[in-house]
């Protein structure tokens, strides 16, 4: 066939391809434009799950009579004027697309009242046709109408799931839109029947309350909220605490700039700061938004936008993985709701110092017994009946059970500690802080290992060299395709150093960034302190018992030991009466 210019409505059509994959993508680009418009307010009504109606309204600024027509246009928009414009996008939509393309795949209908108009305007679109604007009534800001999509695409149309698929993956949409602006009333129906009935969120405490509403009561009680800036990029939201924990990834939300969006190295970052406190296998929840220079994000890396770019993801990636790493550092007995314990002796670890490199040692865990009974005294006991005294997160030991926990008792009611996983957390911590202490320590090999790569690969080390420096591995290009291993952490200096540089040159090329030394040497530390820590079936004392309690509550991450399993757990007296049929 010769060349020739597609007619402007099939044109629209194979853009309806990239933008509207399904009912719920006309939800998210019209949802998009009433925030984009300074909505305080956003209805939502489907029916049979979207084909036969979408319905959005809101009360944002609304559209003049005289642009109507334009607002179906294609790449016609008020929110870009110029390149600089769309290199600093800070509006959800840009590209002019959505109406357009919407009106292409389905029957459209456009009401608005713009801002100080005496009155509200109205068109529709069908088959490509636009109809001249009518008076309507409409209160200020915007309806749009979708009906009968893909009617005229059956081969779009056939593609469709069934109405109740179709529906989960709007609803999907809305409320990860209400989580990336808890200010802006959220109200959806399907089939008339009001399923969503979001209030506006103002204070942090309506806030938890809506994230009650969008992700469930148990994550609502098990998360926190972190709000931290630095480096002109602040970090918000709320983290789930390792004790709530997914089988798959289903529960973490990102939102960049207010856009939701999946990212590869900020997902990277939050896993990266989970690493020790979560079991194997098992995924963090979380919805976090980031907030930055527009300028520093490129928003149009995807058709769809559902992804971006970052001018420097090495840094954001720090950001976010070290702004959540120490919010988990307080998830300990008491942690996150109350002031920390503050030991008045010196920590046991102080006084039975543990070498790094020294094997598994019963001396070590003789001494932290003796030291654990130089430091409980009467004094914990006289606490225990003074009615002034407070009483710590954990309580006071009653007794030992099966060698393996401690029973305590705390205002609660029943605490059960696992007496090996909580000293294994309180020597790792130990172990850590001691290595962080004395920095990092690059041992030469006594061979030069060399190993072949891709081009690719040996470029990146040529360009990457002072970073792989700062990981502690000195490595030389040794031809076009040749790397020469020279140096290595001396903490992992029995290591496989290939395999080693092969997986950070991995990281590397993913995400412009690798933790990989940190979490290999983080497995050696971790490997140490479950050689030293308290063995089952050891019979402790009771001061040594609340000398150990003691410890848990002043050490970070003490809820879950090395490999994410929770350390102590809580009966309330509740329970127990429940238990016993007490109070019936």
């Amino acid at each position: 066939m010769p060349i020739r210019q597609l007619p402007s409505h099939l044109i629209n059509q194979i853009a309806a391809g990239e933008v509207v994959e399904r009912p719920a993508s006309v939800v998210k680009e019209l949802v998009e434009n009433s925030l984009d418009a300074g909505a305080r307010s956003v209805q939502v009504d489907v029916v049979s799950g979207g084909q036969k109606l979408i319905r959005i309204r809101d009360d944002g600024k609304g559209i003049e009579c005289d642009e109507l027509a334009l607002a179906l246009s294609r790449h016609a928009t008020s929110k870009i004027a110029s390149l600089d414009d769309l290199e600093a996008v800070a509006s959800l939509g840009f590209r002019g697309e959505a109406l357009p393309s919407i009106a292409s795949v389905a029957r459209l209908t456009l009401t608005s009242r713009a801002a100080g108009a005496d009155s509200a305007w109205q068109l529709e679109a069908d088959g490509g046709t636009i109809s001249t604007p009518a008076p309507a009534a409409h209160p200020q800001g915007t309806t749009v109408e979708v009906h009968d999509l893909f009617y005229n695409t059956p081969a779009r149309r056939r593609f469709l799931r069934t109405e109740r698929t179709e529906y989960g993956h709007i609803e999907k949409w809305v409320r990860r839109l209400a989580l990336s602006r808890p200010d802006i009333a959220f109200t959806m129906t399907h089939n008339r029947r009001t399923v969503l009935s979001l209030a506006a969120a103002s204070d942090r405490e309506t806030r938890r309350q809506r994230v009650a509403k969008v992700c469930g009561d148990a994550f609502a009680d098990q998360c926190v909220c972190i709000e931290h800036e630095t480096d002109g990029i602040a970090l918000s939201g709320w983290i789930g605490l390792p004790t709530f924990n997914r089988s798959q990834p289903d529960m973490q939300y990102w939102f960049v700039n207010g856009r939701s969006i999946t990212d590869k190295t900020l997902s990277h970052a939050a896993r990266h700061a989970y690493r020790d406190v979560l079991f194997h296998g098992r995924y963090p929840a979380y919805i976090l938004s980031l907030t930055m220079d527009p300028a520093g994000v490129d928003a149009n890396a995807h058709p769809a936008k559902h992804e971006v770019r970052f001018r420097d993801g090495r840094r954001v990636h720090g950001v976010v993985s070290q702004t959540v790493e120490v919010a988990l550092q307080d998830t300990r007995p008491g942690g996150h709701n109350v002031a920390p314990i503050r030991m008045t002796r010196d920590s046991v670890f102080d006084q039975a110092r543990m070498p790094l490199h020294s094997g598994p040692s019963t001396a070590a865990v003789r001494e932290t017994l003796a030291a654990y009974g130089s430091m409980a005294t009467a004094a914990s006991f006289l606490e225990k009946t003074d009615p002034a005294a407070e009483i710590p997160p954990l309580g006071f030991a009653v007794a030992q059970l099966a060698g393996i926990y401690i029973l305590a008792e705390n205002s609660e009611g029943l605490v059960v500690v696992d007496m090996h996983a909580a000293h294994e957390r309180i020597v790792y911590e130990k172990l850590k802080r001691g290595y962080d202490d004395r920095g990092l320590v690059r041992q030469p090999l006594l061979v030069p290992e060399t190993i072949s790569v891709s081009e690719s690969e040996a470029n990146l080390v040529e360009r990457s060299g002072h970073l792989l420096e700062k990981l502690g591995l000195v490595v030389d290009r040794s031809g076009p395709t040749g790397l020469t291993i020279r140096e290595v952490p001396a903490l992992l200096k029995n290591a496989d150093a290939e395999s080693l540089l092969r997986d950070v040159l991995a990281d590397m090329s993913e995400s412009g960034n690798s933790n990989r030394i940190d979490d290999v040497s983080d497995d050696y530390l971790a490997t140490m302190a479950c050689h030293h820590s308290v063995r089952a079936n050891r019979m402790l004392t009771l001061a040594e018992m609340n000398a150990l309690l003691r410890e848990m509550e002043s050490t970070e991450r003490a809820d879950q030991c090395n490999h994410g399993r929770p350390t102590w757990t809580t009966i309330p007296l509740s329970e127990l009466d429940r238990l016993f049929l007490r109070g019936r």
